[in-house]
């Protein structure tokens, strides 16, 4: 039996005890929260708690993890405040992003960098807009590239160490990020070919690697059996995905790469990628930078979405952190600079990030156009209250049998969340894991239709009578998904639930 020498190497000098690294990660954590009970629930948070409802191993889109922790909170914050209940539902990602700062330095000190390259690459990853703006939601990205940071310093420190017990914490870690979300599996193929490209390829022949790869399968395994089960909606999913690509799809993918960060992080890390693959003194880790290769190329060549490699970068910062430090060296004046930059960064960032103005300027401001999520937290509780009214409106006799369906998940998730209080009956919809949910009860109807992508035409082909009953306003100017939404009354249904239902199945 081949017996395997771990190396004694000590741990840089420099990973321990940081400060001004663990400051700017409770800094950056602190904003974070400040800000997490500001405008309203996002659409996607509303969807979560009503997913948290039906506890299940999987759902259409994604696994399980994010919508637990909603429906754990939503039933130990029933009745609090908005803003409250935003803070509860927001504490992990807070707490994520804390964490990914905090593994972004290690994974420096790992590559041999001293305290102020750490601080740096803290600093660097602390102000990127993509951290920032996931970091502020119940959003699976943040806890996405959490995974992917620490996959990365776990494979950075056993490259240095040659631990093998590493390889074991790999398999847990990767576990748990598929519980979250499927992106992962992409790093995990990204970090494998870097290995075989790079090296050391003697890591798999450690049985720890196998081993560690079928602890990931086992903790992913309840997910897997949920999606086999169902028909693999996610697999789906990919081609609406696709479809619905922003910032001009596979075209994009390269330019945006410049924005997920920012653009002085951009120098960061893109010198950081070049050292990782070129510079003599980083060839132990070179397997880092191919994976982030991989990656890119990986995701462009499925059409995935321009953040899905945001994870990988943590360890290029790591790494051209160190080239940053070396650069600033003593010399006072390159240190004010770097400050002035950071600094003038960091505010940019929080003013398109994070929910700084009044709602009721918001419309006016460049945020909602560069940030699609600030304004998909505006107006949900308006939106409810023009749907109750609606209702209310409605004679008593058709109260009793009316049946509400909303178009979408984030209409459906906002009128589960303020529906009861406003005496709405229970909504359903064909979207997503709604429509698992339902089909409505037969009966006599009436049917309130709301929000997005019911259009008249196919309304009256359904119905005997339509009644255009509503249009949304969220009264402040804001240019959001529901703007502009329909409510409409469809009396007298042609046809049965059983029959319409699975034809109002959309992804």
């Amino acid at each position: 039996m081949a017996v395997h020498t771990v190396q004694t190497e000590q741990p840089h000098q420099s990973a321990r005890g940081n400060r001004t690294l663990l400051v700017i990660a409770v800094a950056a954590a602190l904003v974070e929260f400040a800000f997490s009970g500001r405008y309203g629930f996002h659409r996607d948070e509303l969807y979560y708690l009503a997913a948290g409802r039906h506890p299940a191993f999987g759902y259409d889109d994604q696994p399980p993890l994010a919508p637990l922790w909603a429906g754990f909170t939503g039933l130990i914050a029933d009745g609090w405040p908005d803003w409250l209940q935003l803070m509860l539902l927001r504490l992990p990602s807070v707490l994520a992003l804390g964490g990914i700062v905090l593994i972004t330095g290690r994974i420096a000190a790992e590559f041999g960098g001293g305290r102020r390259a750490q601080a740096l690459a803290g600093l660097a990853i602390a102000i990127a807009p993509a951290v920032v703006i996931s970091g502020h939601l119940l959003s699976t990205t943040i806890f996405d590239i959490l995974v992917w940071s620490v996959l990365a310093w776990l494979l950075a420190r056993w490259l240095r160490t040659r631990d093998d017990r590493l390889l074991l914490l790999l398999g847990v870690v990767a576990g748990i990020g598929l519980q979250m979300k499927n992106l992962p599996l992409i790093y995990a193929a990204g970090l494998v070919a870097g290995l075989l490209i790079a090296g050391p390829r003697e890591v798999f022949r450690r049985w720890q690697l196998w081993a560690g790869g079928l602890i990931a399968l086992l903790i992913w395994a309840p997910n897997l059996w949920w999606q086999a089960t169902h028909g693999w909606p996610q697999l789906q999913m990919t081609a609406v995905i696709r479809e619905d690509a922003d910032w001009g799809g596979r075209a994009g993918l390269i330019p945006f790469q410049l924005l997920l960060l920012g653009i002085p992080a951009a120098v960061v890390w893109a010198t950081g990628l070049w050292r990782l693959l070129r510079d003599p003194s980083a060839v132990r880790f070179r397997a880092l930078g191919w994976a982030y290769v991989v990656v890119l190329l990986l995701v462009l060549a499925t059409g995935g979405r321009e953040y899905y490699p945001a994870g990988a970068y943590p360890a290029l910062l790591a790494s051209g952190a160190i080239l940053l430090d070396r650069w600033v060296g003593d010399s006072t004046a390159r240190r004010r600079t770097v400050g002035w930059v950071a600094g003038i960064f960091a505010l940019s960032t929080l003013s398109l990030g994070l929910p700084v103005y009044p709602v009721s300027m918001l419309h006016s401001t460049l945020q909602p156009a560069v940030n699609y999520d600030a304004g998909e937290t505006v107006g949900w509780p308006d939106f409810a209250a023009q749907v109750a009214a609606v209702y209310q409106g409605l004679p008593e006799a058709e109260r009793k049998t009316a049946v509400l369906v909303a178009g979408n998940y984030g209409e459906a998730g906002a009128l589960d969340h303020y529906g009861p209080s406003l005496g709405l009956p229970q909504v359903y919809s064909g979207h997503l894991a709604y429509w698992r949910w339902g089909p409505p009860p037969e009966g006599p109807g009436p049917v309130i239709l709301v929000g997005q992508g019911w259009q008249e035409a196919d309304l009256r082909r359904e119905c005997a009578d339509v009644t255009h009953a509503a249009t949304f306003d969220n009264g402040v100017g804001l240019d959001n998904d529901e703007q502009g939404a329909d409510v409409w009354i469809c009396r007298g249904l042609r046809r049965t639930w059983a029959e319409l239902w699975p034809e109002l199945r959309h992804l």
